[in-house]
């Protein structure tokens, strides 16, 4: 970040006017260096001690000049430095001065590109969640709004290498593709893709032409607006209440229903879990009320649903539990029951 050009350029006219000042008067009154900016700078600032003047024409002729054109010069530079600071420009630049510093130090967050409606919705929930956004976009209006919920945005084309860089693609966990066109969201795909090739890239389709092209240029997955929001109404409609569990499982949750502490999550079993190794029956799972597991989903992709006792749980599974939000620890499988 920069700071803005003007504002060097007024703050360099003081010294810039010493300076002449005190080379004028060693030249024309052959005073020391010392008295010479000393007479400057108290004529500038039209002290005018009186103690020392110039006594030959092109030395009060350089007073004139200092001492007519300092003051009005000087105010005029006050008032452009000043004005930054009432306006907030300055408070800005120094946000943004920091923000690069704390995008330096970011690991595993998420990057969205594009701030849009469904892209404000997402950054809301990831930071709800507690996880770290960068949000790339355009149009720097939609800074304020990514600051307003505790996300950092870079301004930019999300499709550019240097910008996702910027963004700190290689220390993310995810980036989520939300442009406005179909085909800004293949760029951004096969861009990120190149740069990260074991990143987790989810990005939106508007059309199902784009879904295989998305797939094609590296997506892990797509998502379709439209078509969720399409079947998520029309289960409002033919299944209310299953609707209205999920929800509040999945969703912000509703305050009215009889099941606000419900929380469904997942774990990924990692290589030290004390579950590694074991099977569902020995784990806990069946035996612990108020956590219950819902599947399992193995490393090869297969799920399995409501598994058995003797269902063998290895590292690399991610468990799908459902359970009292006070069950919940921290995020793996080693906070779980044994």
């Amino acid at each position: 970040m920069r700071i803005p050009s003007r504002l060097l350029v007024f703050a360099s006219v003081p010294a810039g006017l010493i300076a002449l000042g005190t080379l004028g008067y060693r030249l024309s009154e052959r005073w020391s260096w010392f008295d010479s900016f000393y007479i400057a700078v108290v004529t500038l600032t039209s002290i005018g001690y009186g103690d020392t003047y110039a006594v030959s024409v092109a030395g009060r002729l350089l007073t004139l000049l200092l001492a007519l054109g300092g003051i009005s010069t000087l105010a005029i530079a006050a008032t452009e430095l000043l004005g930054p600071v009432v306006t907030g420009e300055m408070h800005e630049y120094l946000w943004r001065r920091g923000m690069t510093k704390r995008i330096a130090a970011l690991e595993q967050h998420v990057i969205v590109c594009g701030h849009g409606y469904i892209g404000a919705q997402v950054c809301a929930q990831l930071r709800r969640a507690g996880v770290s956004v960068i949000v790339i976009d355009c149009n720097e209006a939609a800074a304020a709004a990514a600051r307003a919920v505790g996300a950092e945005f870079v301004v930019g084309d999300a499709g550019a290498d240097p910008v996702l860089a910027q963004a700190g693609i290689h220390r993310a966990r995810a980036l989520i593709a939300l442009a406005g066109s179909d085909a800004d969201n293949v760029l951004i795909t096969m861009t990120a893709r190149a740069l990260y090739p074991g990143l987790t890239i989810v990005s939106r389709a508007d059309g199902e032409a784009a879904v295989a092209k998305l797939l094609r240029a590296g997506a892990t997955r797509t998502m379709s607006p439209h078509a969720i929001a399409g079947g998520r109404i029309a289960q409002a409609v033919l299944r209310p209440a299953v609707f209205d569990f999920l929800e509040d499982l999945v969703g912000e949750g509703h305050p009215d229903l009889e099941f606000p502490d419900l929380r469904m999550e997942e774990q990924v079993v990692q290589s030290n879990s004390p579950l590694a190794g074991t099977t569902v029956g020995a784990s806990g799972f069946h035996s612990r009320r108020g956590l219950i597991l819902i599947a399992i989903k193995h490393s090869d992709g297969q799920l399995a649903f409501d598994p058995e006792d003797d269902a063998r749980i290895i590292a690399g599974d991610t468990l799908i539990t459902l359970g009292r939000r006070e069950q919940y620890g921290r995020a793996d499988a080693r906070a779980l029951p044994r």
